[in-house]
This record gives structure tokens, C-alpha cells and sequence, in this order.
């Protein structure tokens, strides 16, 4: 697989410890955070905390921890995932319209690396944007997985109908942050499709995505056994819901919780599953800070969220 390298200001990862976790790792019994955005992402960084992953209250609800500088200004869909050495590594969509997205780490997630523009779709002709990048790390290949959704012009004509979208699913994938693959298309499933995001359940990758199609804004899964193998075919919606986005699934002790947008309605929801195929839903016991968009759930250290409520005066 061919590279491609940008010369970044970040710091390097550090070394990896002997058994492959840092010292500030989260487990699955929790404590969880949940990164996301508000309005339109003008102001930055949001999270909030759980302890178990049903109720949820915000961090720094004033107060963002970061703010966008990158782009078009945006912080969209802050997907934050911590490597194994500790980092807490972010990336986000800086605009409608732009080539790349943002890119920052943390190791306590109140002071952040300056903020980078990958530029993934800057030797693509005919992108026109890159929406809602998604991180995964890959422990098998020891590599982070970024996802992401593009319409390139010309691209699946046979999906494009004269409109101004028909993204795909593509990925990219690194070790530092400084050097990336090529961008290729992780999944086609044959319709405009946006917001993917993976996980690992039972020996198996999983993709949920949503359907862009109009009629359609649903979620959908598809499997693979290994990132760059072929995946299987999509299943038909997962949840007896539509005009739904931004999925994101944490693992909470032996259950996996799957947290979605409802855009139109203006709250979130979520469902749970045993086996992460099979989705049932919890929205009813879910209680979430108002206003939460597009973001990721993930466990963090009891030292972790102590000093970040320390610092949110609580």
C-alpha cells in the first residue's frame, strides 16, 4: 500500500508499553466520555461524562477545550480514540466543503496539540468535501484507522442522478500521524451512504453507516474480518428508526451501546446489544445533555475524568 506523508506539527507517539496499554487506558467497565459538537461547530470541543454510559452530563459546557482553527473554522464530529501508549488522538470535519480534516492529540484532553489540516482529498479531482472522519485503532496491524465520507465528481455515476452528493465510505490508515495510505473506498454499497464508523465485536470488524438516500436516513451494518478485505453485504436497517446519523458504539461491560443523532428532532438516542449484530432500543433510559451532536463515546481512566472535572469546577 502506497504512503503519502505530510510534515505535521505534532509530537511523536511514545513508545509502546510491553503489554500494548498505556498507564491512562479506560477499561470497559468505564469511566466513559463523549466527545461531540454544538449548532454548527463555530465554537469547539465539547464532552461530557458517564459512568454508565446511559447517563450522561456535561464537562465544559461553557467552556470548549479546544477551538477550531483549521479549515473553514468548524468542529464537526469530533471522533477522539486514545493509542495504546495513552495519546488521545482526534480528528474532525473543518467545513462543508473542505479537502481535509482537523487533526490533534491530547494526553489529558485539555491541552492539545496545535491543529493540523490533512489534506486527504487534496490530490482527489472532483472531491468536494470530506465529511465526518472517524477513528478506529486496528491492534492486530498496530494501525489507526481514519473513515471518512467523500462525493468525488464523476465517481459511481450510476448513483448520481444530476445531485450535489454521492459519498462513499473511504479510509486511510496510520501509525503516526504523519504518514498515511492512499485514500481508498472502505465500502460501496451501492447508494449515496455517509457517517461510518467501526468497531470490533466477536472476532469481527463491523461498519454502521447511514443511508443517504431520500426516503431512506437510516443505519446500516456490513462486516469484514480484516481492514482492506471485502466486506459483507449490507444489511437492511438496523433500528426501527429513521432520519438518524452519526452513529457511535461503546463497549460497556458486556454489552455494546450504540449512540445515534436524531437530527431532525433535535435529541439523541441509543441502542444495546449483546452481540453486536442485533439492536434493541434503550432510548427511553437514556439521559444526555441537550444539544449534543455528532461525536464518539469512549472509556477513559478514573484519573482522566478527575482532573477533567476538576477543571469544569465540579
Amino acid at each position: 500500500m502506497r504512503l503519502f506523508v505530510f510534515a505535521l506539527c505534532v509530537f511523536c507517539l511514545d513508545t509502546l508499553s510491553a503489554n500494548g496499554s498505556g498507564p491512562q487506558s479506560g477499561t470497559d467497565n468505564g469511566p466513559f466520555l463523549f466527545s461531540y459538537f454544538r449548532d454548527n461547530g463555530q465554537d469547539g470541543l465539547h464532552l461530557a461524562w458517564s459512568k454508565d454510559g446511559l447517563v450522561w452530563k456535561p464537562l465544559n459546557q461553557d467552556k470548549p477545550l479546544t477551538k477550531p482553527v483549521v479549515g473553514e473554522k468548524l468542529m464537526r464530529d469530533p471522533s477522539i480514540v486514545q493509542g495504546p501508549d495513552g495519546v488521545f488522538h482526534m480528528v474532525w470535519s473543518t467545513g462543508w466543503w473542505d479537502t481535509g480534516f482537523g487533526y490533534s492529540s491530547s494526553k489529558d484532553l485539555i491541552h492539545w496539540t496545535a491543529h493540523n489540516n490533512i489534506p486527504v482529498n487534496a490530490d482527489t479531482p472532483g472531491a468536494k468535501n470530506t465529511w465526518a472522519p472517524d477513528l478506529f485503532y486496528d491492534a492486530p496491524t498496530k494501525r489507526f484507522v481514519i473513515v471518512y465520507s467523500t462525493t468525488v465528481a464523476g465517481r459511481f455515476p450510476e448513483t448520481e442522478k444530476g445531485g450535489d452528493h454521492n459519498h462513499r465510505p473511504y479510509f486511510i490508515t496510520t501509525k503516526d500521524f504523519q504518514t498515511f495510505s492512499k485514500p481508498e473506498v472502505l465500502f460501496n454499497p451501492g447508494y449515496n451512504s455517509i457517517d461510518g464508523t467501526l468497531f470490533e465485536a466477536n472476532g469481527k470488524i463491523t461498519l454502521i453507516y447511514k443511508d443517504e438516500r431520500p426516503g431512506h436516513k437510516t443505519l446500516h451494518a456490513t462486516t469484514t474480518t480484516e481492514i482492506g478485505k471485502p466486506f459483507t453485504a449490507a444489511t437492511g436497517s438496523i433500528l426501527d428508526r429513521d432520519w438518524v446519523e452519526g452513529p457511535t458504539v461503546l463497549k460497556v461491560g458486556k454489552v455494546w451501546r450504540l449512540y445515534y443523532d436524531c437530527y431532525t428532532k433535535g435529541h439523541y438516542g441509543a441502542a444495546e446489544s449483546a452481540d453486536g449484530v442485533t439492536w434493541r432500543d434503550i432510548t427511553s433510559s437514556l439521559q444526555i445533555p441537550k444539544g449534543v451532536r455528532h461525536g464518539t463515546a469512549f472509556a477513559v481512566s478514573p484519573q482522566i475524568l478527575e482532573n477533567l472535572l476538576k477543571l469544569s469546577g465540579e
